[in-house]
């Protein structure tokens, strides 16, 4: 994000006169001051991105504990409810002490899917979670190896204004449909628009307009300069919503309710951590099909990660003048870490979440607001009924904002002259929230600019691991007509 736009999210914790000399060694771990941040933007950006992700403490144990493996047995709902945050709280604990980036993580949706609906049916839920697993220990090794790097650093600089872009506008429909202010249409209405506004083309209810009245106050308070400006709105039109919550009969918010629990606490049952059987899966489906679908969720998990790293780093202001963040084999080996961690604890593979824009939207520079966010997450394993109160409603105001934000600071900076770029970045700017997969925007955006370039006979001019990646992700496209899947 550019520092014009940055400067928009007020005050600006990029400008010169908000870096000091380290004010204590908690300061001087983190860098706080170093990166012109202060503790009370780092406190404020770790609330943020909490509120902004803390659904999945609810929708993870809803998308696994609706499957079932291939024996019929379903995975217990308060169990995954304590590994899903267990889980985020570790990870993102680790990110913030050795990676020190606002990256938060936690079940990554998409890749729980694949868990859900591909593994589990064909093996059981330990043999599920071991496919996991050993993707981590891939991911991992190709960290320690330099390949996942060197793919990174081999993306151009348009593209990886693209990608963040993408993220931008990913996270902006996300807003809008975890939210119901845009809605899917179903099949039946026989009709070739695939979204429509609200529900039959018209907003209804009390929630939506929560979600409208807290996407202005949001940009209001941004505008205004106001610090601390997502968390206010955050804050605020959760209270708006109890309220009318309280005062009306409203059949459904979604997966939360914004009322304060009978029983706010909860006591974690650890019962599926460890639950893991690493091989067991290959002797259910064969070596190939074993391998395969490691390399699903090894993909996934690989590339959705690149592109949240790539874009909040950009966002954050941690990259070099290349484009390039230092220390960022420590991130990429924790992203690692995380993936095996989430099928250890069989909450589904771990992953850089993008919803952590909320808190660089914040202010957040370093890993310190991690510690706020996975301190929060730690929480929740025993609060989860509080944890789960802030409805939808009320934090998806901030990723509009945020993707606004991300979207004016990197456009200009793509070289819409060079169709081969150009073009490429259009792709990949649009598939993302078009398919809702940060990979499938990077994967197609690749495989066209490694097409592009070839036609243009500029082919010497792509780095081989680009040409290599392209070549991963055509393969991966045609493993359904292949009848690899």
């Amino acid at each position: 994000m550019s520092t014009s736009a940055t400067a928009k999210v007020p005050p600006s914790p990029e400008s010169p006169e908000d870096r000091r000399p380290p004010q204590n060694g908690l300061d001087r771990y983190f860098k706080i001051s170093e990166r012109g941040s202060t503790l009370p933007r780092e406190i404020r950006g770790g609330f943020a991105t909490f509120f902004a992700m803390a659904y999945i403490i609810v929708l993870n144990p809803i998308i696994l504990g609706s499957a079932k493996d291939m024996y019929g047995h379903q995975l217990d709902n308060g169990q995954l409810v304590t590994a899903t945050a267990l889980t985020a709280a570790f990870t993102t604990l680790l990110m913030g002490v050795i990676g020190n980036v606002p990256i938060a993580l936690a079940a990554g949706l998409g890749v729980n899917s694949v868990v859900a609906l591909q593994l589990a049916p064909r093996m059981s839920w330990p043999d599920a979670m071991g496919m996991v697993v050993l993707a981590g220990f891939v991911v991992m090794l190709l960290v320690a190896t330099g390949l996942r790097e060197r793919v990174m650093n081999a993306v151009p600089y348009s593209l990886r204004k693209a990608i963040a872009i993408g993220i931008g506008l990913f996270i902006m429909i996300i807003g809008l449909v975890d939210s119901g202010f845009i809605t899917r249409m179903p099949d039946a209405a026989q009709t070739t628009v695939p979204i429509q506004l609200g529900t039959g083309g018209h907003l209804h209810g009390w929630p939506v307009l929560v979600f409208v009245l807290g996407v202005l106050l949001t940009l209001a308070l941004i505008v205004r300069k106001t610090p601390g400006a997502i968390l206010i709105s955050i804050v605020v039109m959760t209270g708006v919503a109890m309220i009318i919550n309280a005062v009306t009969d409203i059949p459904s918010w979604g997966l939360t309710t914004p009322e304060w629990p009978g029983n706010p606490v909860a006591t974690p049952d650890f019962g599926l951590v460890g639950e893991v059987s690493l091989f067991g899966g290959f002797e259910k489906v064969g070596i190939l099909t074993g391998v395969l679908f490691v390399f699903t969720v090894l993909l996934s998990c690989f590339f959705d990660a690149m592109g949240t790293i790539m874009g909040i780093s950009d966002e954050a202001k941690l990259t070099d003048g290349e484009g390039q963040m230092p220390g960022i084999s420590k991130v990429l080996f924790v992203d690692g870490v995380a993936v095996a961690a989430g099928g250890a604890s069989s909450a589904s593979a771990t992953t850089c979440f993008v919803e952590s824009t909320a808190g660089v939207g914040e202010g957040a520079r370093t890993g310190f607001a991690n510690i706020v966010t996975g301190g929060l997450f730690a929480l929740a394993l025993f609060l989860t009924p509080v944890a789960t109160m802030v409805p939808s409603q009320a934090a998806t105001p901030a990723l509009i904002a945020v993707g606004f934000l991300i979207l004016a600071g990197s456009i200009k900076e793509i070289d819409w002259s060079d169709f081969t770029i150009a073009i490429p970045a259009f792709v990949t700017m649009l598939m993302m929230p078009f398919t809702y997969s940060i990979t499938n925007g990077i994967g197609m955006g690749f495989i066209t600019f490694s097409v592009l370039r070839l036609a243009a006979g500029r082919g010497r001019e792509v780095p081989v691991a680009m040409h290599v990646v392209s070549a991963v992700f055509a393969f991966y496209y045609l493993m359904p007509a292949l009848g690899l899947t």
